[in-house]
């Protein structure tokens, strides 16, 4: 079942990149007393992706946080040295970019997508949310192949 507006983010661990290597990241952590942008990409290094979605939250990152935002986060199925390696590249600088190796956290939301015919295995869809205090008060979710109501744009003029 996929996750709604005005109910409460699953429990689940992410990883993001610490300076001594791998840290945890409970969601608990992240949205406990705290407006968060939270974007999900099928895959770092992937052309949308990179060109498209995680640039515009680079750009626009200092007219989300005059919002009221307290984290822009990214997060993808993939390995943490995935993540780091993409946010450095991309000069993502004060979003964190967060792992879900295996999905789980796709999954429990119920926005997991099925990209094996990509070589891709199980991967999330592409979509942005917005939660206050783990609690989700906006919900983008992109129609397979579309690139639209989760930009930083579109997040920005629903704020």
């Amino acid at each position: 079942m996929t996750i709604k507006t005005g109910e409460r983010l699953p429990e689940a661990t992410l990883t993001k990149m610490g300076e001594q290597g791998p840290v945890p990241v409970t969601t608990a952590e992240l949205f406990a007393g705290k407006k968060v942008i939270l974007v999900s990409v099928p895959g770092a290094f992937t052309p949308t992706c990179s060109v498209r979605h995680l640039p515009g939250y680079v750009d626009l990152a200092d007219k989300l946080f005059a919002k009221g935002v307290d984290t822009i986060a990214f997060v993808a199925v993939n390995d943490v040295f995935v993540m780091d390696a993409w946010g450095k590249s991309a000069g993502s600088g004060n979003i964190l970019m967060l792992a879900d190796g295996n999905g789980d956290f796709a999954r429990a939301l119920g926005l997991e997508l099925d990209a094996s015919s990509f070589g891709m295995g199980t991967r999330s869809q592409r979509f942005a949310l917005v939660a206050e205090d783990g609690v989700v008060t906006k919900l983008f979710v992109e129609s397979p192949g579309e690139f639209r109501v989760s930009s930083a744009e579109h997040v920005l003029a629903s704020l």
